[in-house]
């Protein structure tokens, strides 16, 4: 397996805009597995990084997501 070097790896910002956001790293491999959570309450930030280990990040609730790619936000579903 190729290492990957975390200094270069991808940075995402999370911004809670209410209570109870829950931020959840999930793994690398053939069996995607949760390896990881936080619960954010609002105005909490969260800096996450692509890792060898984390290959996604599950966010629920409503909050805004700044990447390189751009923003987006999620919502709270009701």
């Amino acid at each position: 397996m190729e290492k990957r070097n975390t200094a270069n790896s991808e940075y995402i910002v999370i911004k809670a805009n209410d209570d109870g956001v829950s931020v959840i790293g999930l793994t690398r491999g053939s069996d995607t597995k949760f390896h990881h959570s936080e619960k954010l309450d609002k105005g909490e930030v969260l800096i996450a990084q692509f890792t060898e280990h984390t290959s996604a990040i599950k966010i629920r609730g409503n909050a805004k997501i700044l990447t390189q790619l751009g923003e987006v936000e999620s919502e709270l579903k009701k």
